[in-house]
């Protein structure tokens, strides 16, 4: 009968809180209510979206590149594009042989999202 009173008073417990408490985030309750978590954020804002540039330098062969028809590889968080599947392998083998693009890469550009 104790065992049973234990697991009705902590079962309960841990339900209220799920529920009600610290974990309501985990199930779900209370996003996207006013006043709820990110009340700081602006009503009508859009998720930022990231632009790549137009063009962009291959760090292999030093090619002015149009990144729209660029072969792409993401290194360390930086995007680098390629004049071609070659140039991508070659620099996806040995990252550290080719400079560091720091001023040369172009910054990465957000806008907001329309769609």
């Amino acid at each position: 009968m104790e065992s049973l009173l234990y697991f009705i008073f902590w079962g309960g417990l841990i339900f209220l809180l799920m529920r009600f408490g610290c974990g309501a985030h985990v199930m779900g309750h209370g996003h996207g209510q006013p006043g709820e978590h990110g009340k700081d954020a602006l009503p009508n804002a859009e998720p930022l979206r990231w632009v790549p540039p137009e063009t962009d330098v291959d760090p292999v062969c030093g090619k002015t590149v149009h990144t729209d028809r660029a072969k792409s590889a993401v290194h360390e968080g930086t995007v680098y594009y390629f004049c071609s599947r070659e140039c991508r392998e070659l620099f996806e083998a040995a990252p550290q042989l080719y400079p560091d693009p720091g001023a040369d890469h172009h910054p990465r550009q957000e806008e907001h999202s329309h769609g």
